[in-house]
């Protein structure tokens, strides 16, 4: 599959997975729908990707409301009388003990955002990549595959998020359209940035090293060869793979090079 003309809705469009997906796919050609709350990110991944030869639309969106993520899917389906592709990449981060978290209402902001978003988009997409034997991707996280510390609340999300879509896949079969689901790791984007800390508070530095890190153009660019073959799932990087491999035998080796990986050593 190419995804030059293809119709898409991208989400979380303004920067790091998202940017580069928007960047990606502009390049092939394909007609972007971008989304996301930061108007001023959105205005300026929008202009980038209309100089590489695309046409875009830029749609400030608040994917925790339904109207809105309603409003997002009409607009593109108004401009280019259909839709082809859903790419969900919206999301918040978390990075706290949980025995340490004082604003317990970030649980539901990080739900918020990150299950209920691709539910509400979804539901509005849906029908229109049924007319088109479309395709739903979504970004999500190791968090949703293996035991995450410091990230109780993202990976309660992320785990949502697999259920969601694993279920939803069943209930697709024969009708044309799929679903692919893609695992990074760690990415050096500004996620963390945006995540909350047990008080409710953004961090003012990133808690974790992402010199160790893929970039986001990689994992943009593993994401879209994915979604090509319309595969199920993609997890990135040897070291998460093994890790999911692994888990049922040896669960606390796992969870013990987790805890390493975020530099928790007790």
């Amino acid at each position: 599959m190419q995804f030059k003309d293809k119709r898409i809705v991208l989400t979380g469009a303004a920067g790091g997975i998202g940017e580069a997906l928007a960047r990606q796919l502009a390049s092939e050609g394909a007609r972007l729908a971008l989304a996301d709350l930061n108007e001023e990110g959105l205005q300026k991944v929008g202009q980038m990707c209309q100089e590489l030869g695309s046409e875009v639309i830029t749609i400030p969106t608040d994917v925790t409301q339904l109207e809105q993520c309603q409003a997002l899917i009409s607009k593109a389906v108004e401009t280019w009388g259909g839709l082809d592709v859903f790419l969900s990449n919206a999301g918040l981060s978390m990075w706290s003990r949980f025995e340490d978290v004082t604003d317990i209402s970030i649980f539901e902001r990080i739900l918020a955002v990150n299950y209920f978003g691709p539910l509400y988009c979804t539901y509005a997409a849906l029908p229109y990549l049924r007319e088109s034997k479309g395709m739903i991707v979504a970004i999500t996280s190791s968090s949703g595959k293996l035991a995450a510390p410091l990230h109780s609340g993202y990976a309660a999300s992320k785990h949502a998020m697999h259920g969601f879509f694993d279920s939803l896949r069943t209930e697709l079969v024969g009708t044309g359209v799929t679903i692919t689901l893609s695992v990074p790791l760690f990415v050096a984007t500004r996620i963390r940035f945006h995540g909350y800390q047990g008080d409710g508070t953004h961090p003012d530095q990133d808690p974790y090293d992402d010199t160790k890190s893929m970039t986001a153009e990689e994992a943009a660019r593993i994401t879209l060869k994915a979604a090509r073959k319309r595969r199920r799932e993609v997890v990135m990087t040897l070291e998460l793979k093994a890790g999911v491999k692994l888990r049922p035998f040896i669960p606390r080796l796992v969870e013990h090079f987790s805890r390493q990986k975020v530099g928790l050593k007790t």
